[in-house]
């Protein structure tokens, strides 16, 4: 069963929407989400639950993960691009597949479990998850999600000044208490990955949905990198300067720097303020 949110998506959401509608081989490329979402599956030890709701399931990376190891009586998949439901009905033809803006969705009822892999640093107001997950949840409910640091892709933003604002560990901390969770647990997880070229690490975030000059959040808007020839001969030269490495296999390479964070907390008594 599938259900699209009624209210349009703004432009830049649409445009997010569309990168990743059309990063048809995310799967093949996008391993370092995949290794998170296995990190994010060992944070919820209940694998009976009454009802799951999962923000912005993607192609479904953590939805076939949760199908595998998680029972539930209910399932809610959102999702922000309509290309993904067919995959995501596939993998669990029982649940409800809604279609939309998860910042503006009303997902009514309480649910046990909250998941979200790799998808809140795409929101607005990515500190807002949390409280919306608060009034979503049971009393006892786990929300578990992953993001990202302020170090991710840091080698992007040093050369063209561009992408996501990332909270920090604290800011989400602070977020978790204000809402009425306890039991929280932190962890960063970092993976420095090496490419041939410069040019292979723009390939790679174009094949994963990420665009390098329109990636920023309306709380901290700048103005976009323009890319032409020259400036992507700067681009080369400084990466080459400032960020070469050696591979496994003995090649020089340059670095991308992912570093993941994990989030795990337990709904126990709701801020009634928040």
């Amino acid at each position: 069963m599938t259900h699209s949110a009624a209210l349009k998506l703004d432009h830049r959401k649409q445009t997010i929407a569309r990168h990743f509608a059309n990063a048809s081989r995310y799967d093949e490329h996008a391993t370092i989400q995949q290794k998170i979402c296995h990190d994010l599956l060992a944070t919820i030890p209940k694998r009976t639950q009454d009802s799951v709701l999962e923000i912005g399931a993607g192609t479904g990376q953590m939805t076939r993960l949760l199908a595998e190891h998680i029972q539930s009586q209910r399932w809610l998949i959102n999702e922000l691009c309509a290309e993904q439901t067919a995959t995501l009905q596939g993998i669990l033809p029982n649940a409800q597949i809604v279609i939309g803006d998860a910042e503006t969705i009303d997902f009514k009822g309480e649910h046990s479990l909250i998941v979200s892999a790799n998808a809140v640093q795409w929101f607005d107001n990515p500190l807002s998850f949390v409280a919306h997950s608060a009034s979503r949840l049971q009393a006892g409910g786990q929300l578990a999600f992953s993001t990202f640091t302020p170090n991710n892709f840091l080698q992007i933003k040093t050369l063209t000044g561009q992408g996501l604002h990332y909270p920090d560990m604290q800011q989400w901390r602070l977020a978790l208490h204000h809402a009425g969770f306890d039991n929280i647990a932190l962890s960063t997880r970092r993976f420095d990955v090496t490419f041939s070229s410069p040019y292979a690490v723009l390939k790679h975030m174009k094949l994963t949905g990420v665009s390098t000059n329109q990636t920023q959040n309306k709380a901290s808007p700048r103005m976009a990198f323009i890319w032409n020839k020259l400036s992507l001969q700067q681009f080369e030269r400084r990466y080459w300067q400032q960020f070469s490495a050696i591979d496994e296999a003995g090649d020089a390479g340059v670095i991308l720097t992912y570093e993941a964070l994990i989030i795990s907390a337990q709904l126990i008594e709701p801020n009634i303020d928040r």
